[in-house]
């Protein structure tokens, strides 16, 4: 079963590549933005699924909740940054 966890593991990182490439050379900023949330989002995955590869689920899953959580207040922020950049200019 390790196995298969392995393989999830190695897949949900590379498919975090496709996010870094956007987050580099993303157009716009709305592109970097959402190219960051994604990367949020398979990372504390990732977390889970090294926590089962290792048998430290617990450890790993607090660790996945506080990026997750993280990862939701920094976009709130940037998202308050651009809007209000927008209203001032």
């Amino acid at each position: 079963m390790t196995a298969v966890f392995i393989v999830a593991t190695i897949l949900t990182l590379v498919l975090t590549l496709p996010f870094v490439e956007r987050v580099i050379s993303g157009p716009t900023i709305f592109d970097r933005v959402v190219a960051l949330n994604g990367i949020g989002t398979l990372v504390p995955v990732t977390l889970v699924l090294a926590g089962l590869i290792y048998d430290r689920v617990d450890m790993f899953v607090d660790l996945a909740l506080a990026l997750f959580l993280l990862n939701v207040f920094t976009t709130l922020l940037v998202a308050r940054y651009i809007r209000h950049k927008a209203e001032s200019a």
